[in-house]
């Protein structure tokens, strides 16, 4: 069965929107994740139910079949080895990785893919320091916390994130943060739920509550 890359676009945005609470997608919701139209958005869904991918009833939303939740899962595996090989082997910044990824995770040799694994140290996270499936489909979730939630003065460590726009990424590159860092938090402001931590070279940066929502953090040691 041969899946287009539109196709494809749909079943990893169907597998990202229903994957936390595994209820049914609206068209709406897609429509605007995808930025279609909510008519092209139902017109590719009934191709995708044709194709068994995934489960499709009007005014219900949808779900992945097993086919289709198989298909979505091989799309990521690709685009976050492609950003390792990006960010390890060609220094791409993990600000402009993301982009790049999206283009190649269309790539279908499987052969090719199962190289890039075993040339990289067959890798479990991804720059972002989301978790990359194995060969099998298998995801190995690292357990963390948003720093928001955080409400200790100790050492944590810095293990993903949860917004991976440019903007937000390039400000924690300016700040000195990345991807395993150890950094403390100095202080926690009673006001607005701020932040004040300790980064690389005992420099002093003040964070909002939001973008610490969007810090994905493990306390050291535990």
């Amino acid at each position: 069965m041969t899946i287009s890359l539109t196709e494809e676009n749909y079943i990893k945005a169907i597998f990202y929107k229903s994957n936390s609470n595994n209820i049914g997608v609206s068209t709406n919701s897609l429509s605007n994740h995808l930025k279609n139209k909510a008519s092209s958005v139902t017109d590719m869904l009934k191709k995708l139910a044709d194709k068994k991918l995934i489960r499709y009833k009007k005014y219900k939303g949808v779900l992945l079949t097993l086919k289709g939740e198989k298909i979505a899962i091989n799309i990521i595996r690709k685009h976050r080895l492609w950003e390792v090989f990006l960010m390890e082997k060609l220094n791409f910044s993990w600000d402009q990785v993301h982009d790049i990824a999206e283009q190649l995770e269309h790539i279908k040799s499987e052969e090719l893919i199962k190289r890039l694994d075993s040339f990289l140290g067959k890798p479990t996270l991804d720059p972002h320091g989301d978790p990359i499936p194995d060969e099998k489909g298998k995801f190995n979730e690292t357990k963390s916390i948003p720093l928001n939630e955080c409400k200790i003065l100790k050492e944590i460590i810095f293990i993903g994130v949860k917004n991976h726009t440019i903007s937000f990424l390039k400000y924690l590159t300016s700040i000195g943060l990345g991807i395993g860092d150890k950094f403390k938090i100095e202080a926690i402001n009673d006001f607005d739920n701020s932040y004040q931590i300790k980064v690389k070279k005992n420099n002093l940066v003040f964070i909002s509550n939001d973008l610490a929502s969007n810090i994905l953090i493990k306390i050291k040691n535990e």
